[in-house]
């Protein structure tokens, strides 16, 4: 079992920015990727950014040259660096945590963090 407890969200003006965390515990050796989705209202959840247990990042072409997604090992946690925030950035944020164990996969979500991006 792995635990998400993401922080961070909150109101900010178009073209600000906001920094969300996610800190895993509990079974993070098995941890081979984790990052950030999100669902806006009346939409599919989509992919934000994620980082693979190598390092590799993902991040999703609407988001891509603004946000950045970092990670400290140490602490077990990801750091999401949102700036130049768009209106339509605002939805809630979802940490997300693949685990691979003995071939079988397991998704973790954490409970989401509501970023609201006003005019």
């Amino acid at each position: 079992q792995v635990q998400l407890v993401e922080s961070g969200g909150g109101l900010v003006q178009a073209g600000g920015s906001l920094r969300l965390s996610c800190a895993a515990s509990g079974s993070i050796s098995y941890i081979v990727h984790m990052g950030w989705y999100r669902q806006a209202p009346g939409k599919q959840r989509e992919l934000v950014a994620v980082i693979t247990s190598g390092g590799s990042t993902n991040y999703g072409d609407s988001v891509k040259g603004r946000f950045s997604l970092s990670r400290d090992n140490a602490k077990n946690t990801v750091f999401l660096q949102m700036n130049s925030l768009k209106l339509e950035d605002t939805a809630v944020y979802y940490c997300a945590a693949v685990t691979l164990r003995i071939g079988q996969r397991s998704d973790y979500w954490g409970q989401g963090t509501q970023v609201t991006v006003s005019s």
